[in-house]
């Protein structure tokens, strides 16, 4: 929301909206307001679940030997990480980029999964918490989402080359055209 709003003050001159465009100003900013919402929020977050004890059941050594001592941790902390996430993002973040989209729904797709677990682990107090293939459907759903919209989305083009010529004694880029590429969604 914010670049949106600076890129609109930059049409008055306002003193210091250009920065807003650069992607590495907002990447420190996004940076520094997630350490915060984590240190800050997460504290409390923590707090609170301890007090409303929201923790981990016992686990069973058998099925899960490396995670046995986690009784009495809270559980849901994947909150304030999800949280970290969310808010500088749309706070600081080019809403209408096609990959900030992605993110910003793989990452509540996959918070909802998570919670789910918890969910019925804690509350259910079922220690087996989501059915595995509710999890495997879950992420095939967004694996097919994500690479679809990377396929047939037109904004998802790369340069093949980009090449520095010299003319006039001046350095200048020079980009091959735009082109829709398998290489950027065969990984997905």
């Amino acid at each position: 929301m914010l670049y949106y709003l600076f890129e609109y003050l930059e049409q008055f001159d306002f003193p210091g909206a250009r920065m807003f465009g650069y992607v590495s100003f907002r990447s420190l900013v996004a940076i520094i307001l997630a350490l915060l919402i984590s240190t800050i929020f997460g504290e409390y977050f923590i707090n609170l679940l301890k007090k409303k004890q929201i923790t981990e059941v016992q686990r069973d050594a058998s099925i899960d030997p490396f995670n046995v001592g986690k009784k009495g941790v809270p559980t849901m902390g994947g909150i304030i990480i999800i949280v970290a996430i969310l808010v500088p993002c749309l706070l600081i973040g080019k809403i209408k980029n096609v990959y900030m989209i992605l993110m910003l729904v793989t990452t509540v797709i996959l918070g909802i999964v998570g919670f789910a677990d918890d969910y019925i682990k804690t509350f259910k107090k079922n220690k087996e918490g989501l059915n595995g293939w509710y999890k495997v459907f879950a992420q095939v759903l967004l694996g097919l989402i994500v690479g679809l919209t990377l396929r047939f989305s037109p904004e998802v083009v790369m340069n093949e080359t980009v090449d520095i010529e010299i003319e006039n004694n001046k350095e200048v880029v020079v980009k091959s055209p735009d082109v829709k590429s398998t290489r950027t969604t065969i990984p997905f």
